[in-house]
């Protein structure tokens, strides 16, 4: 844990406000008293006051310094259909009062405009709702059009990687069979949560059976073009593949399979998986057989940030998710 305490640190430096939905749940509202507690936010709440602030004394938990937004009082959606409004032409004034009556994308819309610095949901909401909503009105973050997951995993076995024992896999929570546009997306956004997240230089390994041509076939093809693509969308990160993980990780591997210069292979801190299949089984591969420790997943791609929570995350989970989702929004700068 002391990789979630360093983020928790960080976040202390500079709190943001995180909106959360799913105000009624005793699992969110230990955690918004948690992260209040810790220094690391101010948490924003949708829903009437005097009950959510009811429900919290029954557990024992004081609302004191929190935020709140109430999707049913009609001068604050008022306030909210006018706000949105003028920086979106995207729906109509009938539209957004009838999709405002949905908790998540009231919760997203706020955050658009400025009300919370970041939306935190999914405890009870499917993963593909929490998306959707993101998308639709928080926006996606410029040049990037795909969403997609980060995973940061830690090897207690394994310290030879250029980041100790520290790996990043994505995608292994959200696109199912990307193509190669989206796994371009998916590695530009990566290298973005990387730096803002970790302070690290990415270095992004495009993986996939075969290295630098050794297997020939339309999924290679795949990744080969997705390497181009997010070299075109941003030269400046590091990026490279296709390649076998041995040959993006050990340095031994990389030197006798990768013929060409490369600033990535054998040293790669960044791994993009070809598919969400290779994605969640390499990350419970790791897991079970490594005893190795994932933090996230974590949403990425959009304007703002966006955490999505496992339905079965234990509240010291959901508290460093929500740690990692400040420093995303520009907490310990």
């Amino acid at each position: 844990m002391d990789f979630i305490r360093k983020v928790q640190e960080k976040a202390a430096r500079h709190p943001k406000a995180i909106l959360f939905p799913e105000s009624r749940e005793e699992m969110i509202l230990r955690a918004a008293s948690q992260v209040w507690e810790l220094g690391i936010a101010k948490p924003v709440l949708l829903g009437r006051q005097d009950e959510i602030t009811a429900l919290a004394e029954g557990l024992n938990l004081s609302t004191q310094g929190f935020g709140f937004l109430d999707p049913d009082d009609e001068a604050v959606v008022d306030q909210m259909v006018e706000r949105y409004l003028t920086i979106s032409d995207l729906f109509s004034e009938k539209a957004l009062r009838r999709k405002f009556k949905q908790p998540l994308n009231f919760g997203a819309a706020a955050v658009r405009v400025g009300l919370a610095d970041c939306l935190a949901a999914g405890y009870t909401c499917a993963t593909g709702d929490v998306v959707l909503a993101a998308q639709m009105f928080i926006g996606m973050r410029p040049g990037i059009s795909t969403a997609s997951s980060l995973g940061i995993v830690e090897f207690p076995n394994w310290d030879k990687g250029s980041q100790g024992n520290f790996l990043v896999f994505t995608d292994c929570a959200v696109q199912p069979r990307p193509t190669a546009e989206e796994l371009a997306d998916i590695a530009v956004a990566s290298s973005y949560t990387v730096r803002s997240l970790l302070g690290w230089e990415p270095r992004v390994a495009m993986l996939s059976f075969s290295t630098k041509g050794s297997a020939a076939h339309q999924d290679v093809d795949t990744v080969r073009e997705a390497v181009a693509l997010a070299r075109e969308k941003a030269p400046e990160l590091l990026v490279d593949g296709e390649f076998q993980l041995d040959s993006a990780i050990v340095p031994a591997a990389a030197a006798k399979k990768v013929k060409e210069p490369s600033p990535v292979a054998g040293r790669a801190n960044v791994l993009v998986f070809p598919n969400l299949g290779a994605g969640n089984i390499g990350i419970k591969l790791t897991q079970i057989f490594c005893g190795a420790v994932a933090y996230g997943p974590m949403l990425q791609g959009f304007a703002k940030p966006v955490t999505d929570f496992s339905r079965s995350a234990p509240l010291e989970e959901i508290v460093g998710n929500l740690a990692m989702l400040v420093v995303q929004a520009g907490g310990g700068k």
